[in-house]
C-alpha cells in the first residue's frame, strides 16, 4: 500500500501545476492532502473519480481556508462506520482540521495541524487542538490504536535535526519549534506511535519538507520538516519505505510517502 501526504497549500493553484501528472506517475493508493482551500461547493472542481478515486474530506467553513481531502483508490474496501469528518469537538472541526479513513486493515489520519506563526491567539489555538487531538488518540480502544497510520502537516518541528537553524528558531522563540511543542510530539509519540520517516532512514540530515518563500530558501535548502506519517508500532514491521519528494514542486510544502507491505 502506497500513501502519500502533500500540503498542497491551494488545491485549484496547484492542479496548475502538474498536480494530475503527478497522482498518474505516482500511483498512489491512498493521497492525502491539507490546505485544499475550498469550499463545498467546489468539491466537484477537484473530483478524481474519472481516476479511479473516491474522496473523504472534511472542509472549513471558512471559504478558501485549510480543510483536509483525502483521495482512495476505488480498489481499496472502504469501512464506512469508521470514517469520519473532524473529532467532534466544533471549534476544530469548523476550520477543516481531520478527516478519518478506514482503509483495508488500517485507520488512517489526514490531520493539519494549525499554525501559531500569526500571533498569540492562533498560538494559543494551537496548544487547545494539541491538547484535543491527544486525547482523542489517548480515549481510541486498544484495537484501533494497533492499526494507526496519522499523516499530515504538523506544523512542528519534532528535534533538531528537522530544521536547518534549530539554535536561532530556538532564540527567537518561532512557532513550529516551540519547547511546548515538541514536548507535545514527546508525547505523542510514547502514546505508541512512531516517526516512519526516521525509522527508515535514521538522522539523515538535510530534510525537510517545507520550505519559506522568502530568500531563495528551497533553493539553498533551508528548510523544516513539519510533515510526518506516524504508525501505531504494531504496524511498525509492514513499513518498507519512507521517503521526501523534495524535487516535486507546486506548493511551499512538498509530497511525502509511506509504503506499508
Amino acid at each position: 500500500m502506497k500513501l502519500i501526504s502533500w500540503n498542497v497549500n491551494g488545491l485549484r493553484a496547484v492542479r496548475k501545476k502538474g498536480f494530475a501528472d503527478f497522482v498518474r506517475r505516482s500511483k498512489p493508493d491512498a493521497l492525502c492532502l491539507q490546505e485544499p482551500k475550498i469550499g463545498f461547493d467546489q468539491l466537484e472542481d477537484v473530483d478524481i473519480s474519472h481516476a479511479g478515486y473516491q474522496n473523504f474530506y472534511s472542509l472549513a467553513l471558512k471559504r478558501g481556508y485549510s480543510g483536509v481531502l483525502t483521495y482512495v483508490d476505488d480498489s481499496l474496501k472502504v469501512q464506512t462506520k469508521k470514517c469520519s469528518s473532524g473529532i467532534g469537538v466544533k471549534r476544530f472541526d469548523q476550520e477543516g482540521r481531520v478527516v478519518v479513513t478506514a482503509l483495508e486493515d488500517i485507520i488512517l489520519y489526514n490531520i493539519y495541524f494549525p499554525s501559531g506563526t500569526s500571533g498569540d491567539i492562533r498560538q494559543d489555538y494551537k496548544f487547545d487542538f494539541l491538547k484535543a487531538i491527544y486525547k482523542h488518540f489517548k480515549q481510541l480502544s486498544p484495537k484501533d490504536k494497533e492499526r494507526l497510520v496519522v499523516c499530515g502537516d504538523f506544523n512542528i518541528c519534532h528535534q533538531e535535526i528537522d530544521i536547518h537553524h534549530p539554535k536561532t528558531a530556538a532564540q527567537l522563540e518561532l512557532s513550529g519549534f516551540l519547547p511546548e511543542e515538541r514536548r507535545w510530539m514527546d508525547e505523542f509519540s510514547e502514546l505508541g506511535f512512531v516517526d516512519c520517516f526516521r525509522q527508515v532512514n535514521g538522522d539523515k540530515p538535510d530534510k525537510y519538507t517545507w520550505w519559506s518563500y522568502r530568500a531563495g530558501a528551497r533553493e539553498k535548502n533551508l528548510g523544516w520538516r513539519i510533515d510526518y506519517f506516524w504508525v501505531s508500532k504494531k504496524l511498525e514491521r509492514r513499513v518498507s519505505k519512507a521517503s521526501i519528494l523534495n524535487r516535486t514542486l507546486g506548493s511551499d510544502h512538498c509530497p511525502i510517502v509511506l509504503e506499508l507491505d
